[in-house]
C-alpha cells in the first residue's frame, strides 16, 4: 500500500460554489496521485544507484514478484486470512480501476489488521473512488475510514487529505485549505507527495477566490538530511543491473523464485549481523514493494531490537515505505 498522493482525489464544481446535486449531477473529479500513503517512498523516486535508476528496479521487482490478480485471488481463496495477500489485490484492483473489488480487499484487510492507519485509509480512498457518480462524491463510509484511521494514527497523510476533501465537498473551503497546509507543514521536503499537495492547495484557492501564495510560502517544512532521505532515495544496495536482467530472462515461476531468494537472503544476512539500520531499511522497501506487509513490520521490530538508538530514524523512514505499525 503504498503515499504518493496516492489517490488523493479532490472534488471541483462545473459551477463555482454548487454542490453535484445543484450543478446538474455532474461533478468533476481531480486525481492528484495515485496510492497515497503505503508505497511513496518505494515508489516515489528515481536516483540512479549503479546505473540503474530505482524506478525501474522498483517496477523490474514488482513485474517479477508481486503475482498476478488471478495468483491472488488464487491465493486469498485458499486463505482468507493471508494479509500480506489481501493488502497486495486492493492495491493491485485500485491500479487497474475496480475500486470495488479494493474496497473487497482492504475491508479483509482492515478485518485481519484492524489496529494498521494504512489499511483504513486505503479503505477509506477505494470507497470514494467506487462511490456512483449521482451518489454523494465522499461517502459516508468512506469518511468513517478515514476518521478510524486519524484515531489509530493522527500523521496518517492519506486520511488527513481526504478529510480535508470532505470540508471542501461541504463548502468550509477555508477549513480544508487550513487543514491541507497543516499536511504541507508535517510533509519533509521533497516527500513524493509534496507538488501534489501544493497544486491542490493552489487550485482550490484559485477556484474559491481564496489568496493562498503567502501562506504556502509561509510554510516551514522539516528538512531532512542525506541519512534521513527516504529509502529509495539513497543509494542503499540492491538487486544488481545483472541480477534485475537474470530475472526478466527467466520465466515467470522462476522469477518470482529469484526475487523471492534474494530478499529472503538479504534477511538471512540481517539475522547473523543485525547492526546493519539502513540494510533493515532495505529489506523493509522490498518487502512492501513484494506486498508483504506483514513481514516489513517484522522487520521493522527486528531492526529497532537490533539497533534501539536508531529507532526514531527507523520508524520515520519506515513510515514513509507505509510499514504497517510503524
Amino acid at each position: 500500500m503504498p503515499f504518493s498522493i496516492s489517490g488523493a482525489v479532490m472534488e471541483t464544481r462545473d459551477n463555482k460554489g454548487a454542490t453535484p446535486d445543484a450543478a446538474g449531477g455532474k461533478t468533476n473529479w481531480l486525481v492528484i496521485g495515485a496510492s497515497v500513503v503505503a508505497l511513496v517512498g518505494a515508489l516515489g523516486y528515481a536516483l540512479t544507484r549503479d546505473g540503474l535508476p530505482a524506478g525501474e528496479e522498483t517496477q523490474a521487482v514488482s513485474a517479477a514478484a508481486s503475482g498476478s490478480l488471478s495468483d491472488l485471488e488464487a491465493r486469498v481463496a485458499a486463505n482468507p486470512d493471508d494479509l500480506d495477500a489481501w493488502g497486495q489485490l486492493g492495491q493491485q484492483r485500485f491500479d487497474t480501476s475496480d475500486y470495488d473489488g479494493a474496497v473487497e480487499a482492504y475491508r479483509n484487510a482492515t478485518r485481519l489488521a484492524p489496529a494498521v492507519a494504512a489499511y483504513w485509509s486505503a479503505l477509506g480512498e477505494a470507497l470514494v473512488m467506487a462511490a456512483p457518480r449521482g451518489g454523494p462524491p465522499m461517502p459516508d463510509d468512506a469518511t468513517a475510514a478515514f476518521r478510524r484511521a486519524i484515531g489509530i494514527d493522527a500523521d496518517d497523510p492519506r486520511a488527513r487529505y481526504f478529510l480535508a476533501v470532505r470540508k471542501d465537498i461541504e463548502g468550509d473551503h477555508e477549513g480544508a485549505i487550513a487543514d491541507w497546509l497543516a499536511l504541507l507543514a508535517d510533509t519533509p521536503q521533497g516527500a513524493p507527495w509534496e507538488q501534489d499537495l501544493r497544486r491542490t492547495i493552489e487550485q482550490v484557492g484559485a477556484r474559491e477566490e481564496i489568496a493562498v501564495a503567502s501562506r504556502i510560502a509561509a510554510v516551514r517544512q522539516p528538512t531532512l538530511s542525506p541519512n534521513e532521505l527516504p529509502v529509495a532515495a539513497r543509494a542503499i544496495p540492491g538487486p544488481t543491473r545483472e541480477q534485475m536482467q537474470d530475472a526478466a530472462q527467466l520465466p515467470k515461476g522462476q522469477q518470482d523464485m529469484m526475487i523471492q531468494g534474494m530478499v529472503d537472503g538479504l534477511e538471512t544476512k540481517l539475522r547473523d549481523n543485525p547492526r546493519q539500520p539502513d540494510r533493515w531499511l532495505m529489506l523493509m522497501r522490498s518487502r512492501m514493494t513484494l506486498g508483504e506487509s506483514g513481514k516489513a513490520a517484522e522487520a521493522l521490530r527486528a531492526a529497532i531490537a537490533a539497533n534501539p538508538a536508531d529507532e526514531a530514524r527507523l520508524r520515520a523512514q519506515a513510515r514513509m515505505l507505509g510499514v504497517p505499525g510503524a
